[in-house]
């Protein structure tokens, strides 16, 4: 990986951007902000409504980020509404599973999209000591039945896997209610893409593979749908927002997500909290134009591994999902480095 350093007037589109969206999703982060290594920026960029573009112009230097090997790439990701029952019924059965009480964390949630595939992120402590959690296929067959509060119940095991790969959703309940629930925690097995893993097996094309075309594949055939799904061991327990903060998902920093601004990265070359200028020629889907904006990396994600690799939130609902599932484009990245740091 090299990094060259730009000026303003080396960042296309820089200048259209919307400078105090970016601000403020900058600003939404404050907290987790104030105790990294942005420390001393929260409180000038809170003054800085109005001026934002001067705030990044002033405060920070462009640094171009260049690899080479790994094709840089921006996908999507986005919140889920779905219908839910607090309580099992006919036709909701399908369990959205609580954190178990035993569950201890082995690599902290910020590191854990920069670990080694195979690292175990999370096990269980019984009186034996550390032990594996049990694998996806394993919890859909009982192995932790009475260890963990069943939350939710949703309508099939589709809807519930997208659920865990995005990290959250949205919940209306029967009464027309809407709730949110968050990731929090997961059994330690490593993430495998549904969507490669079809494409290897000759299942889909590549160049049609989007999220939508993923979840009809598995819709038209629930049983062979329960067993490819089983492929990926990964398994992601929630918790309900409260609802003082359920108006938006929240993020790894515990803070709210920003459509459109905030975005996933691997922390091991992107630290949380950073502006990153992500240019993406090629998606217009966001905008109607060539993707280039200012985001913050207010997220990490099992699959975001690299230093030009990111995941930009789309928002909820199911016209977010059709444009965030369908994001696969070439990216450029370019890192807003504070100048205090640079000195």
């Amino acid at each position: 990986m090299t990094i060259e350093r730009l000026t303003w007037a080396d960042l296309d589109g820089w200048s259209d951007d919307d400078h105090e969206a970016a601000l403020l999703a900058f600003l939404s982060a404050s907290v987790a902000l104030d105790s990294s290594g942005f420390r001393g920026l929260v409180e000038s960029a809170s003054a800085a409504s109005g001026r934002a573009r001067a705030f990044f112009e002033k405060y920070f230097e462009p640094h171009r980020v260049a690899i080479d090997a790994n094709t840089p790439l921006l996908t999507g990701y986005f919140e889920p509404e779905v219908l839910a029952s607090r309580t099992r019924i006919s036709g909701f059965d399908v369990p959205l599973h609580a954190r178990p009480a035993n569950l201890v964390t082995i690599v902290s949630e910020a590191d854990r999209g920069s670990v080694p595939v195979n690292t175990r992120t999370h096990m269980l402590e019984t009186p034996s000591g550390l032990r594996v959690v049990p694998t996806r296929r394993e919890i859909d067959q009982g192995a932790l039945r009475g260890q963990c509060r069943e939350l939710f119940y949703v309508a099939d095991e589709i809807d519930r896997f997208i659920m865990q790969v995005q990290g959250s959703a949205a919940l209306r309940l029967q009464d027309g209610t809407l709730t949110r629930v968050t990731y929090d925690g997961k059994n330690g097995h490593p993430y495998t893409s549904l969507g490669r893993l079809l494409v290897e097996r000759g299942e889909i094309a590549s160049h049609e593979m989007t999220l939508a075309r993923l979840v009809a594949w598995l819709k038209s055939d629930p049983e062979r749908a329960r067993h490819t799904i089983w492929a990926n061991e990964s398994y992601v327990f929630f918790r309900e927002l409260p609802s003082e903060v359920a108006s938006a998902p929240i993020g790894v920093m515990g803070t709210p997500l920003v459509p459109g601004r905030s975005l996933a990265v691997d922390p091991a070359h992107n630290p949380l909290g950073l502006p990153v200028y992500v240019e993406a020629p090629d998606l217009i889907s966001m905008t109607g134009a060539p993707f280039r904006r200012l985001m913050i990396a207010h997220d990490v994600g099992s699959a975001i591994k690299g230093p030009v690799r990111g995941d930009l939130f789309v928002g909820t609902g199911a016209e977010a999902g059709r444009i965030a599932g369908a994001i696969k484009h070439p990216v450029r990245f370019t890192r807003l480095h504070p100048r205090s740091a640079l000195r």
